[in-house]
């Protein structure tokens, strides 16, 4: 064993931090069915992902070993100050998008409305101000990951989900675990 190992090991990811819209229950069971039927159809081998992990991510804020204290309370107080209406989301585009991996992320996605736009850049903005760095994509498209498979889908439109995000969460993710947990949630009523 060299003599860097315990640190390699002890900096190891354990958790990562992200900003999320989850859908509504109805939403959440097109969802479901969507992801059915994209299984069937396409001869897909991967199991969906459970409802309660789908989610539309605002910010990523990376992964760690470890919770990391303080960048949790600057980003619920960085989130704190947001103060919006309801985001519109609606997504209706299936498409597989690329990676490193043999799996591939299979997602729902759509065109940002003004008011998920809106909450997508204020977020970032309150964040910088906080001192947290985010990488941020030069356009925000909204997304859902339905599911991981080795097979392609084509790009494709399907009957739109839409649904009225009425707040967003800060959400730790066990790495490894597939388990997510809400550390915080901010209502969205301005």
């Amino acid at each position: 064993m060299s003599a860097d190992s315990p640190n390699r090991a002890r900096a190891a990811a354990t958790d990562s931090l992200f900003f999320a819209l989850f859908p509504d229950e109805a939403a959440a069971a097109r969802l479901a069915d969507l992801s059915a039927q994209l299984r069937s159809q396409y001869g897909l081998k991967a199991r969906v992902i459970p409802s309660g992990r789908l989610h539309v991510t605002l910010h990523y804020l990376g992964a760690f070993a470890g919770l990391p204290d303080e960048l949790i309370a600057r980003a619920q107080a960085a989130a704190s100050s947001i103060a919006l209406p309801p985001a519109e989301i609606e997504l209706a585009r299936i498409e597989s998008f690329p990676g490193r991996r043999a799996k591939r992320p299979l997602v729902l996605s759509g065109d940002a409305s003004p008011s998920l736009h809106a909450l997508e850049h204020t977020l970032h903005a309150a964040l910088a101000d906080a001192g947290i760095a985010v990488k941020r994509h030069p356009r925000f498209v909204p997304h859902i990951t339905l599911l991981y498979d080795e097979q392609r889908v084509p790009p494709h439109p399907v009957a739109p989900v839409a649904w009225r995000a009425r707040e967003f969460a800060l959400v730790r993710s066990l790495l490894g675990q597939s388990r997510h947990e809400v550390l915080t949630r901010w209502p969205l009523e301005g």
